[in-house]
């Protein structure tokens, strides 16, 4: 297979050992791909010869974004519901129901083609690897197909059937979670990795998550979990408490659920395009860190509380608002994103990872949040083929 090789790379993040810095940093750097992986990584004086040639010409080069949490398989438009927020009506997860009748209503065209559009887009700003999660279908023939569209599109497929209960179950959420551990959970378990509670007020409290997380492992799913979006609850500490490779949101977080996290393996993954969408209170991800938590970044890319895909907001938003130095903040939206779905083999640059590049119109990736709102993608390889 063809070699290339990049060199004039003004800076490499490489996010290992090896280099300076928390980013594992090489200057005047060079990089060869192969066989969909990096085969090496160095001085560019040094570089071996490849066959195909590119030259950064000062330019800075990382890992590609690892966007961990979305929902991008869906249909319909909350738009307005976004410009009532900014008018000054407050965030409830109830606009979800919106959603789910819309897509409970398009054909899977409609749906492939919106989330095969937001992909594309995702990658187009340097998110190489992407987790989409069902949810807003809700029954078990529209969660089911909700997550193989999404697996034509990524292999880290999350079930979400707990997002939360559909107005045909309105006072009978005993009911609904039945069906969410039985036959939604047999329907969509050959299609995701991944199982997910939406542990909040007004959609599941602690007791349910645990059952419904408890019912996906039993069935060879690993759980995640939202909490703390719009409140303190029992999610952080159950999700630690069953090994759940994430716990996403972490806005609203009592010393306890700090700690849990802490002496844990569980990744803290922070959406503040989130509440840059809905004016909630951001995370303290300093907390988070100086606490020894891993801490991740993702979109959350959604149609209702957050309609970004944009890992480089993210990432300014992590630095402008959370307390993030630049260094985290973009080891958080790579590293850590690889952590939060449990891959070695991405977000990072060492020999043997897979070839998922990302090129700024940049000298350092300090711009990603120096020059905010601002295109920066020069160029972006997955598996070592350069994206159009």
């Amino acid at each position: 297979m063809t070699a290339t090789v990049i060199t004039g790379i003004s800076v490499l993040v490489t996010n290992t050992p090896g280099g300076d810095g928390p980013l594992g940093e090489v200057t005047d750097a060079a990089l060869v791909m192969e066989d969909g992986r990096v085969a090496w990584t160095g001085p560019s004086a040094s570089a071996p010869a490849a066959d195909e040639h590119v030259d950064a010409a000062g330019r800075c080069v990382l890992p590609g974004f690892v966007d961990s949490h979305s929902h991008v398989v869906f249909a319909g438009d909350r738009s307005r519901e976004f410009a009532a927020r900014m008018a000054g009506r407050p965030y409830a997860a109830g606009g979800i129901r919106t959603t789910v009748a819309a897509t409970r209503e398009a054909s899977d065209e409609v749906l492939r083609a919106t989330a095969a559009r937001l992909v594309a887009e995702m990658h187009a700003q340097g998110s190489t690897t992407v987790e989409i999660k069902s949810g807003y279908g809700l029954t078990p023939a529209d969660e089911a197909r909700t997550l193989r569209i999404a697996g034509e599109l990524t292999p880290e497929t999350t079930f979400l059937g707990a997002h939360v209960v559909p107005p045909e179950f309105d006072g009978d959420a005993r009911g609904y979670v039945d069906l969410v551990c039985g036959e939604m959970l047999r329907a969509c378990a050959p299609y995701a990795r991944w199982a997910d509670v939406f542990c909040e007020r007004g959609a599941f409290d602690g007791e349910q998550t645990r059952e419904i997380l408890t019912a996906a492992a039993a069935a060879g799913l690993t759980p995640r979990v939202h909490a703390g979006q719009l409140g303190e609850g029992p999610g952080v500490r159950i999700g630690v408490e069953l090994g759940a490779a994430s716990v996403d949101h972490c806005t609203f977080l009592t010393d306890a659920d700090v700690a849990a996290l802490a002496g844990s393996e569980t990744v803290a993954t922070l959406l503040p395009t989130i509440e840059f969408s809905t004016r909630q209170p951001y995370p303290d991800a300093r907390r988070l860190i100086d606490a020894g938590v891993t801490v991740a970044l993702a979109t959350d890319c959604n149609p209702g509380s957050g309609y970004s895909s944009s890992m480089a907001l993210a990432i300014a938003l992590g630095v402008r608002e959370m307390r993030m130095t630049t260094e985290e903040a973009v080891r958080a939206a790579t590293l850590g994103g690889a952590r939060a779905l449990r891959r070695d083999d991405v977000g990072h640059l060492a020999p043997g990872a897979r070839a998922d590049v990302l090129m700024l119109d940049a000298p350092n990736p300090i711009y990603l949040a120096y020059r905010p709102g601002v295109p920066q993608v020069s160029a972006v390889w997955k598996d070592g083929h350069r994206l159009p």
